[in-house]
């Protein structure tokens, strides 16, 4: 098995340390740079005689964030594979991070093990997100259902005179109703929708809303 070269940018010394101890144990892994910021990363790359295939990445970092990191990085080492590992699992974070490059994104509370596998997919060609960012990153792609209004069928009735062009007063003898109750069931039709003219119900009617 070819050897997975890594390495790990993280400040929390603890985390840091937990990390190289666990996949220098690896037999077919080898943790090649440990540094605790992007800029001592950086600072530190002409040294290395060995140059990592993936990169384990913290956001929250001495100096500039991880995020900011990720095109200098890629600009040195183009062909690097880099996992986000973080506390951060808002969408702006993952969102940013993805479109910034990185190509995986992992909650601190992925076990050893699960880190592991993610390195094995990434160095694979794939991709490896935790659960519970995979599910924020398909609720945004899924289609968002439409919010579909209560009206009653006598408001869907008036709804439709309007949207026909018919006047208040033609919408009344359609529906054998004085003039003041059309008026009546619009002012209610108009706070239903959250909409104060014509034009507005118009439109909801025809982008389907109704």
């Amino acid at each position: 098995m070819k050897i997975i070269r890594l390495a790990i940018i993280e400040d929390e010394v603890l985390i840091q340390e937990s990390l190289k101890i666990f996949f220098d144990s690896v037999p077919h892994m080898v943790c090649v740079k440990a540094s605790i910021s992007v800029e001592d990363f950086l600072n530190e790359l002409p040294a290395l005689e060995i140059l990592p295939d993936v990169l384990l990445l913290d956001i929250n970092l001495v100096g500039m964030t991880g995020i900011e990191g990720i095109p200098l990085l890629l600009n040195e080492i183009p062909d690097l594979d880099i996992i986000m590992l973080t506390t951060f699992e808002d969408n702006d974070s993952i969102f940013k991070a993805l479109c910034a490059g990185a190509c995986s994104y992992l909650s601190k509370k992925t076990s050893l093990k699960k880190i592991q596998e993610a390195v094995e997919v990434v160095q694979d060609g794939g991709s490896y997100m935790s659960p519970s960012i995979a599910r924020k990153i398909v609720n945004h792609y899924a289609p968002k259902a439409t919010k579909k209004s209560t009206l009653s069928p006598r408001e869907t009735d008036v709804v439709n005179g309007i949207v026909a062009g018919k006047s208040y007063q033609q919408i009344a003898d359609d529906l054998f109703v004085s003039l003041n109750t059309v008026r009546t069931h619009i002012k209610h039709i108009y706070k239903e929708l959250g909409i104060n003219n014509k034009a507005a119900l118009i439109k909801k009617s025809y982008d389907g809303e109704l």
